[in-house]
């Protein structure tokens, strides 16, 4: 992104910190988020308009405490957030306390002073917040000045007297804080003094004039999967260099019913590409074989997916130079550590771990710094058909990780199937759209059932529909009762094999959306 009017955010560790990166950027101001280990000079030299401390689970006084360099607050003007708010306290030498007990859920604050950040707000009239902390501020540091108290919270928000530094000890970037926006926007706009260029024309704009740059003459290869992620990055690859790309699409075996067929009438009859198609089921169920944990999966799919790509760009005579990815933000967010220590890894997601070291092509990765909604929009720009860009989000390893346990062609065609049954009667429900993600599961597990007069010992189909911003967090879709037992009812009378349907009523966290 070359507009300055961007936003760092640094990571201390809150499940909420995604949604500062997106509240933000639904303002229309770039943000990005890194961890607090980032020197001074890299901050400086990244020249934010505004900087965001968020919260975490760490009392600033524990052992190995995440903090900041005191020069940070003479870079931009800064906002500290629950923790970051408190770390903002010890470091001007104001009194951080742990509470009798954590404050968990809904308070309200009123303004006691006029403050930029609080423009809009009435003192007389309260504001419910948001909170989520064990320590609190007792004292606010010498030089700053209460800006917000409530009935649990004498100091609910302060700033400095002369300089831009801000916080509260609230989240204003979740939900129950029904005008943390506008608070965010304050602080964006009458504090930082960031402008709102942050469009999918923009970036659409400044991407294409990078891959030209990056790539000059080059040949560059995709790897079409037909799925959001992938389609709108070969679209504006494409959008860049022409003829220049060429499009490989794998078939895997791994896929959806039909999902081939879609694939190659829509990218060919929509965005005049050049596709090649490429059958390698046989392939990817060897590398399967006896294959079970899901990290082994996605490496073995990762590294067949290269070998395929190399031989199909070799027989195409492209001698391609790049490869292009639909990596996103959250799938980087998620591969690093918020204290910049050894990463715990969630998962080797399949646009960032999983690939060899010593393939012969160089990344393109045109949507890395966007979340997923942002990319639909990126898509309807760059004119892809709502049917394409409105689509769920499909795993790049396909229905291999919806297979607990081993893979084989029995498995994928049952579960294949019992998706499709499951999929097609949430559009004639009219629910597809209010689902930001919906599939089956193949359970390495068999029940015992009885169809007719038979005795019956059979697999088992776990369901799964999330509601979702952009997949950082999700809430289980609640279905209407008479549309999930049409579903049970059909999958089990028509997939051979599968006696009992279970749905799964997990949220994220702290389950993850997909099952492997």
């Amino acid at each position: 992104m070359t507009d300055a009017s961007r936003i760092l955010i640094i990571d201390y560790g809150s499940q909420y910190t995604q949604l500062i990166a997106r509240r933000v950027r639904e303002a229309r101001v770039y943000s990005e988020i890194h961890p607090p280990t980032r020197s001074l000079e890299w901050i400086r030299a990244w020249a934010p308009a505004g900087i965001i401390l968020s919260g975490g689970p760490n009392s600033v006084y524990g052992e190995n405490a995440p903090t900041a360099d005191r020069a940070l607050f003479d870079v931009a003007p800064v906002l500290g957030v629950c923790y970051g708010m408190q770390l903002i306290a010890q470091l001007h030498g104001g009194e951080v306390k742990r509470g009798a007990q954590r404050q968990y859920g809904r308070d309200q604050i009123r303004p006691t002073i006029e403050s930029a950040l609080f423009r809009g707000f009435s003192a007389d009239e309260s504001t419910s917040v948001w909170m989520s902390h064990g320590d609190h501020v007792e004292h606010a540091p010498p030089g700053f000045r209460i800006t917000a108290a409530g009935p649990g919270n004498p100091v609910s928000a302060f700033e400095h007297a002369s300089k831009a530094i801000y916080g509260v000890q609230f989240h204003p970037e979740v939900a129950h804080t029904p005008r943390g926006a506008e608070l965010l926007a304050n602080f964006l706009f009458e504090v930082c003094g960031a402008r709102p260029t942050w469009t999918p024309g923009a970036f659409i704009a400044d991407e294409v004039a990078r891959i030209r740059l990056l790539v000059g003459n080059a040949q560059v290869i995709c790897g079409l999967s037909g799925g959001v992620d992938s389609s709108v990055a070969a679209a504006l690859v494409h959008r860049a260099i022409g003829d220049q790309l060429t499009c490989v699409f794998v078939d895997t075996g791994l896929l959806r019913l039909n999902e081939r067929a879609q694939v190659e009438q829509t990218m060919r009859q929509h965005s005049g590409m050049t596709l090649v198609t490429v059958d390698a089921g046989r392939q990817f169920l060897t590398a399967l074989d006896g294959v079970e944990e899901p990290e082994a999966k996605r490496r073995a799919i990762g590294h067949t997916f290269i070998d395929v790509f190399e031989a199909a760009t070799a027989a195409a005579g492209t001698h391609a130079k790049f490869l292009v990815q639909g990596t996103l933000y959250p799938d980087v967010i998620e591969s690093f550590s918020p204290t910049g220590g050894a990463s715990v890894t969630i998962k080797t997601h399949h646009n960032v771990g999983g690939l060899r070291p010593d393939m012969q092509f160089a990344l393109i990765e045109p949507l890395r710094e966007l979340f997923k909604d942002e990319v639909r929009n990126v898509g309807r720009e760059l004119g892809l058909p709502e049917e394409m860009v409105g689509r769920h989000p499909f795993p790049g390893p396909g229905l291999a990780i919806r297979i607990l346990g081993t893979v084989d062609a029995s498995s994928l065609a049952a579960l294949r199937q019992a998706d499709a049954i499951y999929l097609e009667e949430i559009r004639d429900a009219n629910l597809y759209d209010e689902i930001w993600q919906a599939f089956a599961v193949l359970l390495p597990v068999r029940s015992v059932g009885v169809m007719g007069d038979e005795r019956t010992y059979d697999n088992v189909v776990a369901l799964r529909a999330v509601t979702s911003t952009d997949g950082m967090t999700a809430d289980w879709y609640p279905f209407p009762h008479d549309v999930m037992a049409r579903i049970s009812n059909r999958i089990i009378r028509e997939v051979d094999g599968v006696n009992r349907v279970v749905y799964d009523v997990s949220s994220k966290p702290p389950a993850t959306i997909e099952w492997e």
